[in-house]
């Protein structure tokens, strides 16, 4: 049974993750389309194809590895000789029709084609040797643009106006972003993040001070008992250990503690500070039990603690021991609960999620070199280091296959999971660099910027930019992306994140 959760889990995270990618692409689909590019393949997956089928212009499918997904438009890389075009010098003075549309499509940003307005070719350059990966950018040139039929050339990416352009790139990532706070809100607005409530979980037999179980623990670790064991022996009730006030007074799991003392409490946190003030005392507590409310009276007892700081840290003395103090003792263990934030505070959480998300973005070459010191060395894995897909699919067959957590706490886990996937391709796509999303909207930033000083200085508009001339960029930044994606691969199978120890 735990097998097929655990597969279960895997098959809904690549479900997620693949609906995630193809609504991404959708949201670069949808205004080409509405653009007039010809799109000619919407596909899910890099790889061998599983599946496809063909409407109009568009092939449509799914390839074998989720690893991302691309929609293809012709003018990607714009043909050599249309990034050479140039209006001719004499049409802004001549004051014609052409002249007039010419300097309007320019001060717009607008590409011009060899078909859209007069144009010379630039002055031809001296021969020249062929430069380092020039085949490869006539290639790609060759390739962008094979199914552009005469006459169709105001069909391509290149020929859309810079502000369009930066629609159809900027259309995928927001997908991302605007989904992750929808699966966020469901989350934080409609499940609630896990908090210790006042409702009783469990109730401790014996109450037995801190030294005392540390002792024990030491003595069963000596005896050859694993730690497991060890705390397992030490939390055993034994002859001469005093019972619990909440276990004298016949407190229930079920239980909801409304007041102690007289004070209302709330939240566990409130319950803690108000049996620490009630130490040595024997005071009512009030509970509600099946819809009943009942006083008992519960006499506190004084045990020890380990004392912490303000962070939660153990504090310690100069041993390095933990220091103890003096605390209230009741006996209880609070269940969890899942409790909604206020609606004015979603902003301010998602706001602080975009930051971490960028932070961890920012940090991970630093991140990764930790990667692969585990991969190669007795390094230990850092919880919160990056993690691949493999990773994450690991833990989603673990959150699903746990009887750890219930039901509610599995579907808050696995969308929390999903949100976060989708927060960071939004912040993975726009990093400025080709093939990534970003990498386009530079470009098109730079040729709109371009085109607007050509302008200024009275050059005249001039054709789109060289984007293949990016290729041994692209080359790069393609092969990190894949030593990355190889090296997570590694450490996700060998040396696993574990949610559930």
């Amino acid at each position: 049974m735990t097998v097929l959760l655990y597969t279960l889990g895997i098959v809904l995270f690549l479900v997620g993750i693949g609906l995630s990618i193809a609504l991404h692409e959708l949201g670069h689909l949808v205004p080409a389309k509405a653009f007039g590019v010809k799109v000619t393949k919407y596909m899910v997956g890099f790889g061998p194809t599983v599946f496809s089928l063909r409407r109009g212009d568009t092939e449509y499918g799914i390839k074998l590895l989720p690893l991302g997904g691309f929609i293809a438009m012709p003018g990607m890389y714009p043909p050599e000789e249309a990034t050479r075009t140039r209006i001719e010098d004499g049409a802004a003075d001549a004051g014609t029709e052409d002249a007039a549309a010419t300097e309007d499509a320019a001060a717009t940003g607008e590409a011009l084609s060899t078909a859209e307005a007069p144009v010379t070719s630039a002055p031809a350059r001296r021969r020249r040797r062929a430069r380092l990966f020039e085949r490869s950018m006539q290639d790609a040139r060759d390739v962008s643009n094979e199914e552009i039929a005469p006459g169709e050339e105001h069909r391509t990416f290149y020929a859309l106006p810079v502000p369009k352009r930066l629609v159809v790139m900027f259309g995928g990532p927001v997908v991302n972003l605007v989904l992750g706070i929808v699966v966020m809100g469901i989350v934080l607005l409609g499940i609630g993040n896990p908090a210790l409530s006042t409702t009783v979980d469990t109730v401790v037999e014996c109450a037995v001070p801190a030294s005392v179980t540390a002792e024990r623990q030491q003595a069963a670790r000596e005896a050859g008992a694993s730690e497991e064991e060890a705390a397992q022996a030490a939390s055993e009730c034994r002859d001469g250990d005093a019972l619990t006030p909440a276990w004298k007074i016949g407190m229930q799991p079920g239980d909801t503690v409304l007041s102690i003392d007289g004070t209302p409490v709330g939240t566990w946190e409130e319950l803690s500070e108000a049996v620490r003030a009630s130490a040595g005392r024997t005071v009512p507590v009030m509970i509600e039990r099946d819809g009943e409310e009942l006083t008992l009276q519960a006499p506190i007892i004084v045990t020890e603690r380990v004392k912490t700081d303000a962070s939660g840290v153990p504090v310690l003395d100069a041993n390095g021991d933990q220091q103890l103090e003096p605390t209230g003792f009741l006996g209880i263990g609070p269940r969890q609960e899942y409790r909604p934030i206020p609606v004015s505070e979603f902003p301010a959480q998602m706001a602080d999620m975009l930051g971490q998300t960028f932070h961890a973005l920012f940090t991970l070459p630093q991140k990764l070199v930790g990667v692969g010191e585990v991969a190669f060395t007795d390094t230990e894995r850092d919880p919160n280091g990056p993690i691949g897909m493999v990773g994450v699919g690991r833990i989603a067959g673990e959150v699903v296959s746990t009887d750890l957590v219930d039901l509610t706490g599995k579907l808050n886990l696995g969308l929390g999971l999903l949100g976060s996937l989708n927060l960071f391709l939004f912040a993975f796509n726009m990093v400025p660099l080709l093939p990534l999303d970003g990498g386009h909207i530079a470009v098109a930033l730079y040729e709109g910027a371009r085109r607007r000083i050509n302008l200024l200085r009275g050059r005249g508009a001039i054709g789109p930019f060289d984007t293949a001339r990016l290729l041994p960029l692209t080359y790069t930044v393609v092969g990190l992306m894949l030593c990355m994606t190889v090296l997570l691969v590694w450490v996700d199978l060998f040396e696993p994140i574990r949610v559930f120890e």
